[in-house]
């Protein structure tokens, strides 16, 4: 004679249904968040491979988010060489044409224009900090404000120029490091040079720069378009080793990029789930947890009495 026993069939539908329950909702979970789980204990054996390549990609984007700050200070740093380098082409300019038209009527506000262009290039700031300025990030680094203060008696130019030696250097990766700075004193010194001999000469006996042009003003001035040249050329060359670090920038970016998205991948790999897998455990748990609290309920209709009729 077989023997039944009320509590024993309650415990184990019961048992069933809260395996049910947890199934379903570790499948939910799954399906939700698209994870296989949601600490290392759910990764098991490839928990300490997780961990590494975790930690890889941490130091990756380190390095990708400085590579940004770095790409934005050597944009910064184009844009301004690039006006220093201008104010020089418009100084040249300015002199060639006065020497083609045979007047001077402008020269001297030309001048002065191109020489405030050329200070504010050497003044330029990035993130707030002059950026020509080597160490000294929150003093000007070009301290004269007219053509006049360039033949203040006993200066030189190098004396307007209050940037040190310091040359700043980021690193972009784990082998490649660069020097990002650039001082004002080696970008600035031929053009401020060729400003004061200007200023020195209109201040001299022969100067004074004003209607037609002067047999001693046209040898003075057809004398310094090669130091206009010269310092155009200096600047252009800063400019183009700028770009060049640019450039390398933009490489190893792009390389940081794609090992940033092989990790992505191979991380996935371990952690992402197989959602139609998922889904189809998930609807699993559910027809069990349907199933399981049917018979549940059905047992409570259940009587002893049945069997013993």
């Amino acid at each position: 004679m077989n023997r039944v026993s009320t509590t024993s069939n309650y415990s184990a539908i019961l048992a069933n249904l809260m395996a049910a329950q947890q199934r379903q909702v570790e499948a939910g979970a799954q399906v939700s968040s698209q994870k296989i789980g949601d600490d290392l204990k759910g990764y098991a054996k490839n928990a300490e491979m997780l961990t590494a390549m975790r930690s890889v990609q941490s130091r990756t984007q380190a390095f990708m988010d400085q590579n940004a700050l770095v790409a934005d200070k050597l944009t910064t740093q184009a844009t301004a060489l690039g006006q220093v380098a201008d104010a020089a082409l418009g100084a040249r300019q300015a002199i060639a044409e006065a020497l083609a038209n045979g007047r001077v009527d402008t020269l001297i506000e030309d001048m002065q224009a191109q020489f405030r262009n050329a200070v504010e290039g050497l003044n330029a700031r990035h993130g707030g900090k002059y950026i020509f300025a080597g160490g000294q990030i929150d003093t000007r680094p070009m301290t004269a404000t007219s053509l006049s203060d360039l033949t203040t008696p006993a200066t030189t130019v190098a004396d307007f120029f209050k940037n040190d030696d310091y040359v700043s250097q980021a690193r972009l990766d784990d082998s490649t490091t660069i020097n990002t700075g650039i001082l004002a004193d080696d970008i600035g010194t031929g053009i401020m040079n060729a400003f004061k001999a200007f200023q020195a000469f209109e201040e001299g006996p022969t100067g004074s720069f004003a209607g037609q042009m002067t047999d001693a003003q046209r040898a003075f001035l057809e004398g310094q378009l090669a130091s206009w040249d010269q310092a155009q050329q200096n600047v252009t060359n800063i400019a183009g080793r700028n770009g060049l670090i640019q450039k390398r920038t933009d490489t190893v970016k792009a390389d940081l990029v794609g090992r940033n998205d092989g990790l992505k991948a191979m991380i996935g790999g371990i952690t992402d789930v197989d959602m139609s897998a998922a889904i189809s455990n998930l609807q699993a748990a559910g027809i069990a947890v349907q199933a399981a609290a049917q018979v549940f309920n059905a047992l409570q209709t259940t009587s002893l009495l049945n069997f013993l009729k």
